[in-house]
């Protein structure tokens, strides 16, 4: 029950979907203290660097339709194409991340350079990220930008959540690859 009322005050004050101003520097200091090495974790940069290699000749024609498959499967008990993301190995690794921060992590996903989704802890509702500022405000800037999101409250789990984005670097070049978004549980940070 303190959990919940702890929720409901600190989103009392908040508009339905405010913005990460007001809790900025919890969650910068969460993603310096426990995320950072995440962006450079091998099984992460990996997964990214492979499907790059099967995406970059994608034309929008063709991530469209990728993204309406994605959509209709979610919810469906026929979802291959979010098995292939929720079970590959960079998956199993987001998950076990997520897992051992004990609620204050509540979900995690990393994306290709075309904003397409390589893996997540989580099934997301879209395949396509990139036309969000979660991916247009770290892979299109660069290396070590930092995305923080809208502060929503979960209806399902009643939490107050933030989602922060980084970009992936290859770490031989320094070239951005891709982008990891991870939902930060701010009634656990409080």
């Amino acid at each position: 029950m303190r959990i919940s009322c702890l929720t409901a005050l600190i989103f009392a004050g908040l508009s339905s979907t405010a913005s990460a101003n007001e809790f900025e520097a919890a969650m910068q200091n969460y993603v310096d203290t426990h995320l950072q090495g995440w962006t450079t974790n091998p099984e992460i940069v990996s997964a990214i660097a492979a499907q790059n290699t099967e995406t970059s000749h994608f034309d929008q024609a063709t991530i469209d339709a990728l993204d309406i498959t994605w959509r209709a499967q979610v919810g469906s008990a026929d979802a291959d194409m979010i098995e292939t993301v929720m079970t590959n190995s960079a998956a199993l690794f987001l998950r076990q991340q997520v897992e051992a921060t004990d609620g204050a992590i509540t979900e995690a996903f990393i994306v290709d350079a075309q904003g397409l989704n390589v893996a997540a802890s989580h099934a997301t509702s879209d395949y396509w990220q990139g036309d969000e500022a979660k991916f247009q405000q770290t892979y299109l800037i660069g290396p070590d930008s930092v995305h923080f999101g809208e502060i929503e409250l979960d209806q399902s789990t009643q939490t107050v959540q933030g989602q922060v984005s980084m970009t992936v670097v290859d770490q031989t070049t320094g070239d951005p690859i891709g982008a990891i978004t991870i939902g930060i549980n701010l009634t656990a940070l409080m």
